[in-house]
């Protein structure tokens, strides 16, 4: 049986810069939706078998959105889809969830 090498914890990333400025690329992120919710909820991003790589993001009190990321896109893109899902949630009382079929 073959191992697969997990990866060190340990090892840091570099955050690479815009081209011409000096502010990492992700300061220039903005996900205002999630920032919040950052404050008193949870939001998980992550690979679940065999489903592939999903993102949850829950309140105190309710899951608001389940994301699973779809052929081609980018984390950002998901993280963006994500952050949208969580205001339709909360303006429009209309919880995602694209994890378990009706």
């Amino acid at each position: 049986m073959e191992h697969k090498r997990k990866p060190d914890r340990n090892q840091t990333r570099n955050i690479k810069k815009n081209s011409g400025d000096k502010t990492p690329a992700i300061d220039s992120l903005a996900l205002p939706n999630i920032a919040h919710l950052m404050g008193y909820g949870d939001i998980t991003v992550g690979q679940q078998r065999p489903i592939g790589c999903i993102a949850t993001a829950c309140d105190e009190d309710q899951c608001l959105a389940m994301l699973v990321r779809r052929k081609g896109e980018t984390l950002l893109q998901l993280l963006t889809r994500l952050d949208e899902a969580i205001a339709k949630a909360y303006d429009e009382n209309i919880c995602i969830d694209e994890i378990n079929p009706p």
